[in-house]
C-alpha cells in the first residue's frame, strides 16, 4: 500500500540508477515489473529489486518485442537504462511502444542524454561528476578529490529525478490523455545539485580551490575532527546560535563567539582550538556532551555502526529485506501505515501471474516457454 498503488509500472532490468528508480517506485506503491533477460541475477544478488515482480523474456528472440509490448499496453510507466538507441533496435523504442499506448510515460535514464556528441559513450558516475564540477569541488588527497560513493550522480542526479520526472509527467498525462519521454542523464541531474554551488562561485562565494570554503571542510565550524579514540566527529555549527553553543561546550567561548566566527583569517587558530579540544576525549563522551545540544555535533559513524544506531532503531530506519537489512522507504506518508511502510517483499519471478495478467493462457504460456521466449 502506498500513494501510487494502481500505478503501473514495467522496468527493464539493469543497473545502478534505473532499477533504484524502479525500487523507489516500488516502495511507493506501484506495482513494479521487471523485464529481465534470460541470464537473470539470483534474488540473493539483486539488491535494489524490493518490492518488485519479474519475468525472463529473451528480447532478441522472434516474438520478443510483441510480448513486452502487451505488458506496457496495461501499463503508466517505462523505464530503462541502455544506452540511446538499444531499445529501438529491440523494437521497443518510444514510438513502438506509444503506438499501442499513447498514454505511457517513457523514462529513459543515461549517463549523457539521448543526445549530444558523449550520448552514445560509455561512463560511470565517477565521469559524470567529474564533468559537472561536482568532484573537482570536493577536497581530496594525493589521490586526487574524494570520490563520493556513487550517491551522486547514479542515485541522486540520476535515479531520484527519474523517479521526478516519471511521475511529474504522469500527472500532465492525467490532464492531456498523452504520454510523453523524459530524458534523465545523470550528468544533467549531477549539474542541478550543484545549483547553490555554481550561483555561489559566481557570485563570490565560493572558490574554485577545494576545501577552502564553507561547506567543503574550510570553515572550522563545518568539518570533521579527530577524537582521542581515533574516531570521528561531524560538526555543523553554521548558524551563529548554534555556534555560540558549540564554543560555550568547548570552553573556548572566551576567545570565539558570533562576532569572530566567520572572520577568515581566525580560522586557523579556531581550527586549532578545536582539534586540541576534540583530540582530549572519545568519541562516545563527546556524544553524551551533546547528546541534547544543538551545537549540531554527531558521531561519523561505520555502516555497521548505524545498522545498530538506536536512534534508528527507534525510528525503524531500516527493514529486512530476503537476507539483507537495508533502508527503509522514505519519506513517510501519514495514510501509510507503519506496517506498510516496512513490509518490504524480495524480488519475486511470477512469470506465469504476469502472463495471466495480460490475458495469456495456460497454453499459450506453455508455448511461450517451450520456445525460450519465456524463461522460467
Amino acid at each position: 500500500m502506498g500513494p501510487l498503488q494502481g500505478i503501473r509500472v514495467v522496468e527493464m532490468a539493469g543497473i545502478g540508477p534505473a532499477p533504484f528508480a524502479g525500487m523507489m517506485l516500488a516502495d511507493l506503491g506501484a506495482t513494479v515489473i521487471r523485464i529481465d533477460p534470460p541470464k537473470r541475477p539470483g534474488i540473493g544478488a539483486d539488491l535494489m529489486g524490493r518490492g518488485k515482480r519479474a519475468i525472463a523474456i529473451d528480447a532478441k528472440k522472434p516474438g520478443a518485442s510483441e510480448l513486452i509490448l502487451r505488458i506496457v499496453d496495461r501499463s503508466s510507466i517505462l523505464i530503462e537504462g541502455f544506452r540511446p538507441g538499444v531499445m529501438e533496435r529491440l523494437g521497443l523504442g518510444p514510438e513502438q511502444l506509444m503506438a499501442v499506448n499513447p498514454r505511457l510515460i517513457y523514462g529513459r535514464m543515461t549517463g549523457w542524454g539521448q543526445e549530444g556528441s558523449k550520448a552514445t559513450r560509455s561512463g560511470h558516475d565517477i565521469n559524470y561528476i567529474s564533468l559537472s564540477g561536482v568532484l573537482g569541488s570536493i577536497a581530496g588527497s594525493e589521490h586526487g578529490p574524494t570520490i563520493p560513493l556513487n550517491l551522486v550522480g547514479d542515485f541522486g542526479g540520476g535515479g531520484m529525478l527519474l523517479v521526478a520526472g516519471v511521475l511529474a509527467a504522469l500527472i500532465e498525462s492525467h490532464r492531456t490523455g498523452r504520454g510523453q519521454v523524459v530524458d534523465a542523464a545523470m550528468v544533467d541531474g549531477s549539474l542541478l545539485l550543484m545549483t547553490m554551488i555554481y550561483s555561489m562561485f559566481q557570485d563570490g562565494g565560493w572558490s574554485a580551490a577545494p576545501g577552502g570554503n564553507l561547506l567543503d571542510g574550510g570553515a572550522p565550524f563545518y568539518r570533521n575532527y579527530r577524537t582521542k579514540d581515533d574516531r570521528w566527529l561531524a560538526v555543523g555549527a553554521l548558524e551563529p546560535q548554534f555556534f555560540n553553543e558549540l564554543v560555550t561546550t568547548l570552553g573556548v567561548g572566551d576567545r570565539f563567539n558570533v562576532k569572530n566566527q566567520y572572520d577568515h583569517q581566525l580560522w586557523p587558530e579556531m581550527e586549532a582550538a578545536f582539534e586540541k579540544e576534540f583530540a582530549g576525549r572519545s568519541r562516545s563522551d563527546w556524544e553524551e556532551v551533546f547528546a541534547f545540544s544543538d551545537a549540531c555535533v554527531t558521531p561519523v559513524l561505520t555502516m555497521g555502526e548505524s545498522l545498530e544506531h538506536p536512534f534508528h532503531q527507534e525510528r525503524g530506519s531500516f527493514v529486512k529485506v530476503g537476507g539483507f537489512t537495508q533502508p527503509a522507504p522514505a519519506p513517510r506518508f501519514s495514510h501509510q501505515t507503519d506496517e506498510d511502510r516496512r513490509s518490504r517483499p524480495e524480488l519475486s519471478y511470477d512469470s506465469r501471474g504476469i502472463l495471466e495478467e495480460i490475458g495469456v493462457d495456460r497454453d499459450e504460456a506453455d508455448a511461450l516457454c517451450a520456445q525460450g521466449l519465456v524463461i522460467e
